[in-house]
């Protein structure tokens, strides 16, 4: 790849992609002209229409723009692994010998000469990359984020921040570290946070220790000059602590959660560090967010030196991610919450801390599996998690890249539940049932279409 400032235009294939429309909006505030393409056109895509971004949603050749074909030695060409081999604008480009970079190349070469701070792990690290942005800008830090999903402090996937502090001569850059495609061993971090090593993608690493693996080499690949700058969730129980900093409930952790207790929904906790005790209120509910907390706390404390008093207000002021734990109603009679979850443990967190806010009502669950590969391996996890609902309206697998598995369905699934508390529905069923009966409260789970409910279901409830 040639530097970036060699470059006068970008093209993204697959565009609306969370972590590709974060890039995009980089190159479009340095002064590069960018489009793409992008099957679906989403709220996503038109907030990036609205800055100045050209979208196409056809495929062929001859809709790329023209300024793509007159400029295409001075074009950087970036691709989601989400666009299929037999693409038509893939196909041609590959054809003329044009080189398409993989979004991780291109974040790896954004990162390359900064303080990078970066956020690993199979569970939350949207959510923990997203409250150290959140933190910086509150605290006026000059920096820029690269981020999986929305803020709803910020309303962006991309934040760059002029602010008056400043940590090093280099810029301080927040990313997501993405395990997908061993995407994040493009990235050679600062400082990095490892929240949870819970196996997935085994498409793509086949073997649950091939993923661990993957891991281990992400965090050796952290800057050596950095010190102890590697911040991991207890449940690792990785070797040579003394290079590393751990957090969690147990008493060996570097910095532990104490006290933790809930209190008109909000969630507060102490947290024991070297012997002192500082207390916090997280401005986002659940068990799984006060320990993402506790990540950010760590790493803003540990390796940026910021006092764990100055870090209250931030993480109080937290409101979180789009599709993170977000209330889409939040009212005495009813309760509806949307949810990124698409693992068994990010579906067992959810609904153990529902259940804790909301004891005594009934939870309902619309779930929405995310790839045939992944509820195939996963299917008795899915299962067992699954029955922690009251009642579960059950969608058809979301297939995303991937083609269907013999066998392998939303009945599947079904079939190894022993409480039968549920059935599969299409999305007009689904609508239907809770225009006659609104659940008190309801959950929204899913990483691939389920999101298209979110409008009218509220609609149901208002």
């Amino acid at each position: 790849m040639k530097s970036l400032n060699q470059y006068t235009h970008a093209y993204f294939l697959g565009i609306g992609g969370i972590g590709m429309s974060a890039i995009c909006r980089y190159f479009k505030e340095i002064g590069m002209v960018v489009g793409g393409y992008d099957k679906t056109q989403t709220p996503l895509t038109d907030e990036l229409e609205k800055i100045g971004i050209e979208i196409v949603f056809q495929d062929s050749i001859k809709n790329f723009p023209k300024w793509v074909t007159q400029n295409i030695e001075n074009t950087l060409f970036v691709i989601t692994p989400a666009i299929p081999k037999e693409h038509p604008q893939k196909v041609w480009l590959e054809s003329n010998n044009i080189i398409l970079f993989k979004r991780s190349e291109v974040l790896g070469v954004i990162t390359k000469d900064t303080t990078c701070l970066a956020v690993a792990g199979t569970h939350g690290k949207t959510t923990t990359s997203t409250l150290l942005a959140h933190i910086l800008k509150e605290l006026d830090w000059e920096f820029s984020a690269f981020l999986g999903g929305i803020s709803s402090n910020f309303g962006s996937n991309y934040i760059k921040n002029k602010g008056t502090h400043r940590h090093t001569y280099q810029p301080l850059v927040v990313v997501e570290a993405d395990e997908f495609d061993r995407s994040f061993h493009r990235l050679y971090p600062d400082a990095a946070i490892i929240t949870a090593v819970d196996a997935d993608h085994l498409d793509i690493y086949e073997t649950k220790e091939a993923f661990t693996e993957a891991f281990h080499i992400f965090a050796n690949q952290i800057k050596p000059s950095s010190g102890s700058s590697l911040f991991i969730h207890e449940a690792l129980k990785w070797p040579h602590k003394s290079s590393q900093n751990q957090y969690g409930y147990g008493n060996e952790n570097d910095y532990q959660i104490i006290d933790l207790k809930i209190e008109s929904g909000y969630y507060l906790f102490g947290l024991s560090h070297k012997g002192s005790i500082y207390n916090f209120k997280a401005g986002l509910p659940g068990y799984h967010n006060v320990l993402n907390a506790c990540a950010a706390i760590a790493l803003c404390h540990g390796y940026l030196g910021i006092s764990l008093e100055t870090l209250a207000k931030p993480i109080l002021s937290f409101k979180g991610v789009k599709r993170r734990f977000e209330y889409l109603v939040n009212r005495e009679d009813h309760v509806v919450i949307d949810d990124y979850a698409h693992h068994p443990e990010e579906l067992n967190m959810i609904i153990d801390s529902v259940r804790d806010l909301y004891p005594s009502k009934t939870i309902t669950g619309i779930f929405q599996p995310h790839l045939f590969s992944r509820t195939n391996d996963f299917a008795k996890e899915f299962a067992d998690s699954l029955e922690k609902l009251d009642k579960l309206y059950l969608l058809e697998i979301y297939p995303a890249r991937e083609k269907p598995i013999p066998g392998v369905n939303s009945n599947l699934l079904l079939e190894l539940m022993t409480n039968k508390n549920g059935a599969v529905y299409s999305k007009v069923e689904i609508l239907n049932e809770l225009t006659k009966e609104k659940p008190d409260v309801l959950l929204i789970l899913g990483a691939g279409d389920v999101d298209t409910l979110r409008q009218p279901i509220i609609e149901i409830y208002e």
